[in-house]
């Protein structure tokens, strides 16, 4: 029978302590942010974003919340309330012409 030693497919390897190259390595500075100047102040385009984003925000609340708008319950009952006489009226007038009043 073979020994462990003379068997062909038994590799023979050496143990290597695995530090990671990447440690080794100086990490480089972090990039500034490109909406901030190297003071840390922001851009002038960074704020008016910042701002128009938060008034697009506020508006759609205030459509999702049904407030300051003209679209409410009461509105829109008095729409129709007011297209049904204008209705009414028109029909009443064309009636009026065709009897020859």
């Amino acid at each position: 029978m073979d020994k462990p030693q003379d068997d062909p497919n038994i590799v023979d390897g050496e143990l290597v302590d695995e530090t990671p190259t990447a440690a080794l390595a100086v990490p480089s500075p972090p990039l500034p942010d490109p909406d901030y100047s190297e003071g840390g102040v922001p851009s002038f385009d960074f704020v008016r974003d910042k701002i128009e984003n938060r008034y697009t925000t506020s508006l759609g609340a205030t459509d999702v919340a049904g407030l300051g708008t003209e679209n409410t319950a009461e509105a829109l009952d008095k729409k129709i309330a007011d297209r049904d006489q204008a209705a009414k009226d028109r029909l009443a007038e064309i009636r009026r012409s065709m009897r020859g009043e």
